[in-house]
Order: structure tokens, then C-alpha cells, then sequence
């Protein structure tokens, strides 16, 4: 009963598949000329344009984010000089402790190196909260340089009629032909936008 119950489900599934298909097929090509109307109105059929920009100029001579990457740069050397001042003051406790220590007695000792013990974790629990203030502020800033540079691009390619435009990094396109190279012309457009709003 199972092997004809199989057998008729897949006779009952191929005519269906038959169906389909000759549906596909056989309807009437308006739907498809439709398409190839509205491809044609933005784009000559099979004219798809392609630009590139070099991602590390835009990094080097970009000055909004050279001036992004110096803010955070500015505020890593703040964070890292109060947590090196945090160091220092327990490294000189650690180091007054080793000399001081013998002279101690045991009820002190053992006070003083709990204190050293907590100060270390405050310090450790210092480090971390900078790495991930830094983490965050840097994610967030790096954000809204790739968004100016998304907005700027859309507003750039108005009149070209781009269909894609790609940042190139060396190690994900492993061929490029130069004259699709739009860099020179998107770095002065960013820069000049930048400009302004300074």
C-alpha cells in the first residue's frame, strides 16, 4: 500500500512540475517586455556601469576621517595617561611595600597586600572599561565617516548613472582596470563637502 500511495504522489507531482512548467512558458511575454522597459529607462540593456575608489587614499587624504582618526587617537592618549598614572602610583606602593615590608608586622602586611591586591583589580577594571569605551566610540565614529561617504556617493553618481560603485581594498578585487579608477574625483568631492560644513 505504501510503495502505490508513493507512486501515485509522484506521478500526481510530475504532472503538476509538467503543468508549471508549460505555464511558464507558454504565458505571454508582456510581463518580460514590461521589465525590459523599466531596465531601459534607467539603463541601456546590458549597459551596467561599474566605478571603484581606492579605499586606502581615501583613508590617507580623506581629512574627515583623518580628523576622526586624531580625535580618538587624542583620546586614547587621555584614557591611557590616567590609567598610567593609575599604574605608576601602585607600582610605587608595590615597590615601598617590598622595601618596608620586613619591618612590618603580619597584621600589616597582610592589610597592605589586600589593598595592593584591590587596587590591581581596580586597575585591570580600569583597562577594560577604556579598551571598550575606546572600542565603541571608534565603531561608532568609523559609522558615520562610512555614512557620509554612502550619502556622498549617492548624491555624486545623480549624473553618472553608476550602477555600482565599489571601494577597493587589495586583497578583495584581484583585477581592476584603471580607467573605471573614480578616487581622485570622490576624495575632492568628500573634501570639499567637508569643507563646508567646517
Amino acid at each position: 500500500m505504501n510503495r502505490n500511495f508513493l507512486l501515485a504522489f509522484n506521478v500526481v507531482l510530475l504532472v503538476l512540475v509538467a503543468v508549471l512548467f508549460y505555464l511558464h512558458f507558454s504565458s505571454s511575454p508582456k510581463s518580460t517586455v514590461s521589465t525590459a522597459t523599466k531596465v531601459s529607462n534607467s539603463t541601456p540593456a546590458g549597459a551596467t556601469r561599474i566605478a571603484y575608489f581606492v579605499m586606502d587614499s581615501i583613508e590617507k587624504n580623506y581629512e574627515y576621517l583623518k580628523d576622526v582618526k586624531n580625535e580618538l587617537k587624542t583620546k586614547e592618549n587621555q584614557l591611557s595617561g590616567q590609567l598610567n598614572t593609575m599604574k605608576n602610583r601602585y607600582m610605587d606602593k608595590v615597590s615601598k611595600y617590598q622595601q618596608e615590608g620586613q619591618t612590618m608586622t603580619q597584621e600589616r602586611q597582610g592589610a597592605v597586600q589586600q589593598e595592593l591586591m584591590q587596587e590591581q583589580k581596580v586597575i585591570q577594571n580600569k583597562e577594560q572599561a577604556i579598551s571598550g569605551e575606546l572600542q565603541n566610540e571608534s565603531y561608532e565614529k568609523l559609522q558615520k565617516v562610512n555614512r557620509t561617504i554612502e550619502e556622498y556617493l549617492k548624491e555624486f553618481n545623480k549624473d553618472k548613472g553608476y550602477t555600482y560603485i565599489l571601494g577597493y581594498q587589495e586583497g578583495t578585487i584581484y583585477y581592476k582596470d584603471a580607467s573605471y579608477d573614480i578616487t581622485d574625483e570622490v576624495l575632492k568631492g568628500l573634501n570639499e563637502k567637508y569643507k563646508k560644513k567646517g
